[in-house]
């Protein structure tokens, strides 16, 4: 039989997930059975989601790989701690030395954009502090999915097409490898054929056997260190060996009643922060849905122009993490959300930021984990016989000196991925997170919104028909996104745009923990392959 496995000429329908000794929720069937598979060997949840996340490195290309940065938000013992694997610019990335090279923006490809990868050391440091079993055991099943191969899904098909088109336009011998590695036959592997990368498997063997050393200072830090200067990069092994992830202390807001955390900037978690700050302040929704809809956007837009103004590095930031969550602040932006659409501009809080996974065990443990490329396979450079794909998170930088994100030695840009988690009353309600570029604090909260003030469960929330802010007034909505609602914010002054293809509205995971029973609940996304399993 000769069938399309993108094309659905019916709806489809999910129910929420159960499950009362561990479940693992991400983008991709079989990196979720990997995490299901280390919890039932007696790993907990840091254990399953290392191993996912290594197992999505293989089997979910398109969107993250070995040389990728992360973020984690662990609840372990009744306490939360976050990491910050996002890597600073190279030390030669200077605004004088891409100006030199005729740049006025950082390019998005190749490897000028490229950054510190932190994913390993991430897997590698959470490993150390927090997982049971041994390192090389939870790379394992990552390994052998490199080196025997396994059947691509439908979105990571389409996603591969996309990027393979996009590389083509390039001439330069730097892109040779990345075809080489994922289009070995001239072309995308097509959805369910089999596709394998055997120097994918013997760099995971080489992280897993060094703690990730092999990585920062051993012989993949060479080879990326050679095809770097082969090919006009700035990053060195000398950055690599430098290289530590930070552990941090996770930031919050009440939200409902329950505390909504992120990780602190660099990342953009701070959006998600503000705009349901907003709207905690513009009090009850009532029951109309357009008042609803419009309050959402509007603050998630206010919210918005205020990271792109100010979230970088921590240590250039120019308003601290307490001014931009500053109860009187949030309260003067939420008065600002009349009955129209505004074409929002950035405040001043100042007185005189993909694959996400979450994960949890029956210890009580639970973890919300993203990491990325950040633009599909990243810079489009692969370092040769490695299957390691760098990101291009550096392309998020600016080249005005006067930008609170601009580019500087070893710092971190702004960075889109961002990890989710709720808790009430100080106990763990659960991780969640919706992957996707800029759409990320979004979807933060579109679901969070949906699930305690819609009261939906995980899955409902996130079958919902999502919406995107991407500039001035515009709206994106999904092509299923009620008609008579686009109309009524249409009449409200937003600019709405349907879109056909709902794969840029981000894709999310969710799990979580009844206080009394410990039952995990799990809802999965249903724009992407993916998987919610219970054990």
């Amino acid at each position: 039989m000769q069938q399309d496995a993108l094309y659905y000429p019916s709806a489809s329908r999910r129910m929420a997930t159960f499950g009362k000794r561990g479940m693992v929720a991400t983008s991709q069937p079989l990196a979720a059975q990997v995490g299901i598979n280390i919890l039932q060997q007696g790993g907990n949840a840091i254990d399953a989601a290392i191993a996912t996340a290594a197992a999505l490195t293989v089997v979910e290309p398109t969107s993250n790989g070995i040389g990728s940065d992360a973020f984690a938000i662990v609840w372990v013992d009744g306490k939360l701690h976050g990491l910050n694997a996002s890597g600073p610019a190279p030390q030669a990335a200077t605004i004088e030395a891409l100006k030199a090279l005729g740049h006025d923006a950082v390019p998005n490809h190749g490897m000028l954009p490229v950054t510190v990868p932190g994913a390993p050391a991430a897997w590698a440091a959470l490993s150390e502090r927090f997982g049971k079993l041994p390192f090389a055991e939870l790379l394992a099943p990552a390994i052998a999915l490199a080196d025997e191969g396994f059947p691509v899904s439908p979105v990571i098909h389409q996603m591969w097409k996309e990027a393979f088109n996009t590389y083509s336009a390039y001439n330069d011998a730097s892109f040779k490898p990345w075809f080489d590695t994922f289009a070995p036959e001239g072309r995308a592997p097509e959805a369910g054929e089999l596709w394998r990368s055997e120097g994918h498997a013997k760099s995971l063997k080489a992280i897993a056997d060094t703690h990730a050393k092999a990585f920062y200072e051993g012989e993949l830090a060479e080879a990326i260190d050679t095809f770097s200067r082969e090919h006009g990069g700035l990053l060195s092994k000398e950055d690599l060996a430098a290289y530590q992830p930070e552990w941090v202390d996770p930031i919050s807001v009440r939200y409902k009643g329950h505390d909504i955390w992120e990780i602190p900037p660099n990342g953009s978690g701070m959006i998600v922060l503000q705009a349901l700050g907003m709207l905690e302040h513009l009090g009850a929704e009532g029951s109309d849905p357009v008042e609803t809809l419009h309050r959402r956007i509007e603050a998630t837009k206010l919210a918005y122009v205020d990271g792109f103004a100010h979230v970088t590095d921590l240590g250039a930031m120019r308003p601290t993490i307490d001014q931009m969550l500053d109860d009187d602040y949030l309260k003067a932006r939420a008065a600002l959300i009349g009955e129209q659409a505004v074409d929002p501009v950035h405040g001043n809080p100042i007185k005189g930021g993909t694959v996400y996974l979450a994960t949890a065990d029956s210890e009580g443990n639970m973890v919300s984990l993203i990491q990325s490329n950040f633009k599909g396979f990243g810079s489009g450079m692969v370092v040769p016989g490695t299957g390691i794909s760098l990101q291009n998170r550096g392309w998020s930088f600016s080249l005005d000196p006067q930008h609170p994100n601009a580019l500087a030695p070893g710092k971190r840009t702004y960075h889109t991925i961002i990890p989710g988690f709720i808790t009430k009353d100080n106990q763990a309600v659960g991780p969640f997170g919706v992957m996707g570029g800029y759409m990320q604090p979004q979807g933060h909260v579109q679901v969070v919104t949906a699930m305690l003030e819609d009261q939906l469960n995980p899955q409902a929330a996130l079958d919902m028909p999502r919406w995107k802010w991407t500039k001035g007034k515009t709206i994106e909505v999904e092509a299923d996104f009620p008609n008579h609602l686009a109309l009524a914010l249409a009449r409200r002054g937003h600019d709405i745009v349907k879109v056909a293809d709902s794969i840029s509205f981000g894709r999310g995971q969710i799990i979580l923990r009844h206080p009394d029973t410990g039952v995990l609940q799990g809802g999965t996304e249903p724009r992407t392959d993916g998987a919610v399993l219970p054990w």
